[in-house]
């Protein structure tokens, strides 16, 4: 079992795949990888594909009888070294900053006392909305870290910021801060 290990949000949006490639680039860099699967994202990857990747329980559900009657929430934020965001949608960023926790992901963000990377994928319009890059602002302020997002075609046709980065490179950006 490695002695680093990180707590994987995956939020929704088609990014989510890219989660699948970050969990397996993680494990080859001896990095272990547990897993908060939204709502949402799980329109987009299973549990059992997170699940089976990543080698542990997926978890999803705030109010979990088995794992909140030993607060759950609070043992996820803690028990890894980092929390990233992947991707990091509009919606958990906005809920990130401005303290909101009404599902699991957003709960374990506010209750963590580690570091936090968020690695942004939506759409280049809600992007550049105000804003978001008003909540982005924000988060930074409070420390969080960002990688990406990088310029590119989107799901939707259009062009521009927006694309969450590539596995390998949001896998650099953990391991900076992991070996800072």
């Amino acid at each position: 079992m490695s002695d680093r290990r990180i707590l994987l949000i995956i939020g929704g949006g088609i990014a989510a795949y890219k989660c699948l490639e970050l969990i397996r680039e993680l494990k080859r860099r001896g990095i272990a990888t547990r897993c908060i699967l939204t709502r949402a994202g799980a329109e987009f990857v299973t549990p059992l594909s997170v699940g089976s990747l990543s080698g542990d329980k997926v978890h999803s559900e705030l109010f979990d009888l088995t794992d909140e009657t030993q607060m759950g929430h609070i043992e996820l934020s803690r028990s890894a070294d980092l929390v990233v965001v992947a991707p990091a949608t509009a919606d958990l960023m906005a809920k990130a900053a401005n303290g909101l926790a009404n599902d699991l992901a957003s709960t374990a963000l506010l209750a963590t006392d580690k570091p936090v990377l968020m690695a942004p994928a939506m759409n280049v319009r809600m992007w550049e909305h105000k804003a978001t890059q008003r909540n982005i602002r924000t988060l930074m302020e409070d420390g969080i870290a960002f990688v990406g997002p990088d310029e590119g075609d989107m799901a939707c046709g259009e062009f521009g910021p927006g694309r969450m980065s590539e596995p390998t490179v949001i896998a650099d950006a953990i391991e900076a801060i992991l070996n800072a």
